[in-house]
């Protein structure tokens, strides 16, 4: 057996908090420019359809929740429904923070995604098999597209995927007008609909820990295999799905919609690195150089809260500056270091990366007491 593989078939995932880690840590750099008008591209969301590396860092942390699933101790329903209602709770706190407009609270969010999808896959592994989970998937990306390509909406529009009138921001409108994203108020990128495909996220991680799970019953070499040989092909699926495929099948890759191209494509290269991980950190050995990212993992839900709250009481303190002027204490402190001494995109990317260091350092202060956020 070869160094590490002893390790690789037993015991805790170490590569698993690495990319949970790695996940947390490119949420932080993306969240937390110094200056929204000043951000690199691949640091921001595409507008609609298409992807850029930021599009990859909310699916990739879907997917790691099912990966985690298979290793949970949590069985009963009543852990998972606990769990699932204090994620949707803390979600809702952050979409009140700083200002509580309880009249106009946004209600969905990405936490709330997260709890919900995080019961359902709990249910999904209860109840069925990897291959019934396998088929759930797949019933859900062709349902979704089949409503959405379809179907026509309540307020009359067609059929179509754009971003005024598919039936995903139809139905939003109906059932939740007014609770919705406050930078468009007419659709919700974490909407009522887009969240049956999402759903499917956490099921490919559910099938990925499966096969993790399984590890002791094939070498640890043919376990990476496995976990990227199969993320390259559901990757290369989810870009002719969304890319190449006949008109009438297309589905375009978009984040928005959670498009079934976006679950494919996305969970594929999810699958394809928690591959790669595996084989340098478990089977290997290699474990100093991921430390930072293994602290990052142990805490993320922390992380992001502690991130949410800090982050809006930056822009939330104000006081005036020059006459007719009012300056937030972020933009007090950014203007302070770094956009005195760096040109705007440059000093942009360094404030973000400022917060990715100055929230390992909250994450390493809890790891060291021993404090973690058990949801």
């Amino acid at each position: 057996m070869k160094p590490g593989a002893a390790n690789a078939l037993s015991g805790r995932l170490e590569s698993l908090d690495v990319f949970r880690g790695a996940t947390i840590a490119a949420m932080m750099l993306v969240n937390n420019p110094g200056d929204w008008n000043t951000v690199y591209w691949p640091l921001l969301h595409v507008p609609w359809h298409g992807w850029t590396p930021t599009d990859l860092v909310f699916p990739f942390f879907l997917f790691i929740v099912g990966v985690a699933l298979t290793f949970s101790k949590r069985a009963s329903f009543r852990d998972a429904l606990v769990r699932a209602l204090k994620l949707i709770g803390l979600g809702l706190l952050l979409a009140l923070y700083s200002y509580f407009p309880f009249l106009e609270l946004r209600w969905p969010g990405v936490l709330q995604r997260i709890g919900v999808c995080y019961l359902a896959a709990w249910a999904a592994r209860r109840f069925l098999a990897p291959r019934g989970q396998a088929a759930l998937a797949a019933i859900l990306l062709v349902g979704y597209w089949a409503l959405m390509t379809k179907v026509t909406g309540p307020e009359g529009f067609p059929p179509n995927l754009e971003k005024q009138t598919n039936l995903a921001a139809q139905v939003d409108r109906m059932l939740i007008s007014g609770h919705m994203w406050a930078a468009t108020k007419t659709w919700d990128p974490e909407g009522l609909v887009s969240t049956l495909p999402a759903i499917a996220t956490p099921l490919l991680g559910l099938l990925c820990g499966a096969w993790l799970a399984g590890r002791g019953a094939r070498t640890p070499f043919r376990t990476s295999l496995g976990l990227v040989g199969g993320g390259l092909v559901l990757t290369v699926l989810g870009l002719l799905w969304g890319e190449a495929a006949p008109p009438g099948l297309l589905f375009p890759i978009n984040k928005n919609l959670w498009s079934p191209s976006f679950v494919l494509f996305t969970g594929g290269l999810a699958s394809a690195c928690l591959g790669v991980a595996y084989a340098v950190v478990d089977v290997s050995g290699w474990r100093r150089w991921a430390a930072p990212l293994v602290t990052y993992g142990r805490n993320p839900i922390a992380v992001y809260v502690a991130a949410g709250i800090l982050e809006d009481t930056l822009y939330a303190i104000k006081w005036p500056a020059a006459p007719g002027t009012v300056l937030s204490l972020h933009e007090r402190l950014y203007h302070l270091f770094p956009a005195s001494v760096l040109p705007p995109y440059a000093a942009s990317l360094a404030w973000a990366l400022m917060m990715v260091l100055v929230y390992y350092l909250v994450a390493a202060w809890l790891d060291r007491r021993g404090i973690y956020l058990k949801l």
